[in-house]
């Protein structure tokens, strides 16, 4: 029994370890999704972002935001380390998603700033609420892998700081009506999309934290399966509604289309069938397709589509949680993701709103327009000739913003 005690623990935490390290490297994809969606004048903006951003949510979530979400790091049936990592990384992840939102406007250290509290105190609180077994997890809310405690927190923290950032010079008309401005990097951003695919192999499947059964394994492999089906489904549901409704197809939509899949699919991989993961996938594709307009109709600016995805999204799946799965009730549902959703939301608005008024969260004009990469970094992404069509191209871009 004790040699069957130990094999238990390895495969647990071995388990953990390598989703950890999937989830991990979903952090290349939403470098690689969010550079490419925005102007190239920005790209080192957004990769410096990313990579630090992982870097200081690690480092704060170990200083002080595990203890608040889990308390000490203690071995169980898996490594407590294990754990840490495992958990360490969806914190990283849904910071992530406030950078996306934010992008080609925002100053970098405020940022960090706000990066740091949502690791350390926000995220862990309500983190503790539900997987810590706090008071929300003793209702009976159920979020099995976090469309609502990763996912939708970065989207409440990202929607309180879009509203107070404004859009982005140029984005909308005097009569409010969006203009587009496109994407630097399409195949960079079907790589991003593709790599957060593979990690959520690891976001999902990580997340049934056992690996020692029979039963575990297969649950595992159900959940990994329900995932990938869900995103399946997005995708095409994305496809198709964009060639009917625009009589063309769209391919960052279809991009996104696969992501609101993946965050649907989050709260609930683990119970429903592959036919039932299609339909909740199909539906976090449709309401990508409605929450886009949404969002441009109130000038709330998203250049990656992130409000979108993680939050609009990621509130159905948990509310699909308690449509769909028998012992789970969907006032509880309900309940959990407007506390969760309040509770964010006016927090960081709160942090928002200070670092608006003593350090500043926005660029100016003229450094908005000469590109986040020029104003605060020095390092263009891309090196290119005064020469070349590309750049005279942006020269023109930037008079015609500059006299508007």
């Amino acid at each position: 029994m004790e040699n069957f005690t130990d094999v238990a623990y390895i495969f647990n935490t071995f388990l953990l370890v390598f989703s950890g390290c999937l989830v991990m490297w979903m952090a290349a994809g939403f470098a690689m999704l969010e550079s490419g969606l925005v102007r190239s004048k920005n790209t080192t903006a957004i990769l410096t972002k990313n990579i630090t951003l992982y870097a200081l949510a690690c480092i704060m979530f170990y200083i002080v935001g595990y203890q608040i979400m889990y308390g000490n790091i203690t071995d169980g049936d898996h490594s407590g380390m294990s754990d840490f990592f495992f958990q360490v990384v969806f914190v990283a992840t849904a910071a992530s998603i406030v950078s996306g939102t934010l992008a080609e406007r925002i100053k970098f250290w405020p940022f960090m700033g706000m990066v740091a509290v949502l690791s350390a105190i926000i995220y862990p609180l309500q983190g503790n609420w539900t997987w810590g077994g706090g008071w929300l997890s003793e209702m009976g809310f159920n979020d099995f892998a976090g469309s609502t405690i990763v996912h939708s927190v970065g989207g409440w923290c990202a929607l309180a700081g879009a509203i107070l950032l404004g859009a982005r010079h140029g984005r909308y008309n005097e009569n409010g009506s969006p203009n587009l401005i496109p994407p630097a990097n399409l195949p960079l951003a079907t790589l991003g999309t593709f790599i957060l695919w593979l990690g959520w192999f690891g976001f999902n499947g990580g997340s049934q934290l056992a690996m020692s059964t029979i039963a575990d394994v297969n649950a595992v492999a159900q959940i990994i399966a329900n995932t990938n089906i869900a995103a399946c489904a997005g995708a095409l549901t994305a496809l198709i509604a964009t060639q009917l409704i625009y009589k063309r197809v769209d391919l960052t939509m279809v991009l996104n289309g696969a992501l609101a899949g993946l965050v649907s699919i989050t709260a609930g991989p683990d119970y429903p069938t592959m036919e039932l993961a299609m339909a909740i996938g199909m539906i976090g594709g449709l309401l990508v397709l409605v929450a886009v307009p949404m969002f441009d109709k109130f000038k709330i600016d998203d250049p990656v589509g992130a409000l979108s995805v993680h939050l609009v999204a990621g509130v159905w799946g948990t509310l699909a949680v308690g449509i769909f799965k028998d012992d789970v009730s969907f006032a509880t549902q309900l309940t959990g993701v407007s506390i969760i959703g309040a509770f964010v939301f006016v927090s960081c608005f709160v942090v928002w709103v200070g670092l608006k008024y003593t350090v500043g969260i926005r660029l100016s004009l003229e450094q908005e327009i000469e590109g986040v990469d020029s104003a605060e970094f020095s390092t263009p992404a891309y090196s290119l000739s005064k020469t070349s069509a590309i750049w005279k191209g942006e020269q023109t871009v930037r008079g015609k913003l500059a006299t508007n």
